[in-house]
C-alpha cells in the first residue's frame, strides 16, 4: 500500500508560478514510477510529468519547458514546479505512484490560473 497526500494548489495569475508537493508513505521501496496528472471536467485525466526510479523524467507536450518534476527521496516527497502558468493549466492535479503493478492516487489539489 502507498499513501499520497498533495498540497500546494491554489490560485495563480497567468505567468505566475506554483509548486505542488506530494507526501509519500507506505511501501515506498516498491515504487518504480511517480507522476503528476491533471483533469478538467469532461476530459480524461492526462499525464503532466513523470519520473521513474532511475530518475528519468517525461513531460506532457503542453508543459515542456514550463514545469519541472523532482523528488526528494530522503524526505519521501514528490514535487511539481509550475512556471509561466496559463489559464489552460487550470485543473485538479493528482499525485500518482505505481507499485507492484498497482496505481495509487492522491486526493487531488485544485490549481486555478486566472487574472
Amino acid at each position: 500500500q502507498v499513501q499520497l497526500v498533495e498540497s500546494g494548489g491554489g490560485l495563480a495569475q497567468p505567468g505566475g508560478s506554483l509548486r505542488l508537493s506530494c507526501a509519500v508513505s507506505g511501501s515506498i521501496f516498491s515504487i518504480y514510477f511517480m507522476g503528476w496528472y491533471r483533469q478538467v471536467p469532461g476530459k480524461q485525466r492526462e499525464l503532466v510529468a513523470g519520473i521513474n526510479s532511475g530518475g528519468s523524467t517525461t513531460y506532457g507536450d503542453s508543459v515542456k519547458g514550463r514545469f519541472t518534476i523532482s523528488r526528494d527521496n530522503a524526505k519521501n516527497m514528490l514535487y511539481l514546479q509550475m512556471n509561466s502558468l496559463k489559464s489552460e493549466d487550470t485543473a485538479v492535479y493528482y499525485c500518482n505512484a505505481h507499485s507492484l503493478g498497482q496505481p495509487y492516487w492522491g486526493q487531488g489539489t485544485q490549481v486555478t490560473v486566472s487574472s
